[in-house]
């Protein structure tokens, strides 16, 4: 990416500091680029879940989980990717931190077969299923038929390698055990935590 700097100005402050400017840099030149290449859509197009990152405009963080048929997050073209948001909990986490902030991270991991990851780091924004339906003539239908809420477009910035080092191999399971869309307690999991209950007051609680 000729004239721009790859990494935060924190990165290159921490490699002088502690000598890994040379290994960083070979790493950029090397892994890092600003587009999909064959190989990385056709990793994209396979992949049934990836794991959303975000931050508010003072920076407070949120790390999300979404899922979905391989392709759920669709590729409008090398520069370009979109996944749906659905109707969850209500909370809007993601969604509101990317209103405040546009900068999201994108980590979607192969745990089955190649045992590798990608990134994609990019500016998203949000548009509803009919705007993009307009635009996108490939775009998928909503998932197990449910209609996307909205979808987040991820004008794509920087996509690069995770290596297979620490990536454990797993078995998927059969997905018609699954209740998808549901709004029973029980089937998203319940109090699982315990954090309804810690949260009642001592007399309620008794």
């Amino acid at each position: 990416m000729p004239g721009t700097q790859v990494g935060s100005d924190g990165e290159h402050e921490l490699q002088r500091s502690l000598g890994t400017q040379e290994r960083a840099q070979r790493f950029y030149d090397e892994q890092v680029i600003d587009h999909l290449n064959p190989t990385m859509r056709e990793f994209v197009t396979r992949m049934d879940m990836a794991f959303i990152s975000t931050a508010d405009s003072h920076g407070e963080c949120d790390a999300s989980f979404r899922a979905g048929t391989p392709g759920f997050l669709h590729i409008i073209d090398e520069r370009t990717v979109a996944y749906p948001e659905y109707r969850g909990n209500g909370v809007m986490a993601s969604l509101g931190n990317i209103a405040e902030n546009p900068h999201v991270g994108i980590l979607m991991v192969d745990f089955v077969r190649d045992l590798i990851g990608l990134h994609i780091n990019g500016k998203a924004s949000m548009v509803t299923d009919d705007e993009l339906r307009d635009i996108v003539d490939d775009l998928p239908e909503g998932d197990r038929g449910r209609a996307a809420v909205v979808w987040v477009v991820v004008d794509i910035e920087e996509a690069y390698i995770h290596c297979r080092k620490h990536i454990p191999q797993m078995v998927p399971m059969e997905r018609d055990r699954r209740e998808w869309g549901t709004d029973s307690v029980r089937a998203k999991g319940g109090d699982y935590f315990g954090t309804k209950a810690s949260r009642l007051l001592p007399a309620q609680a008794s």
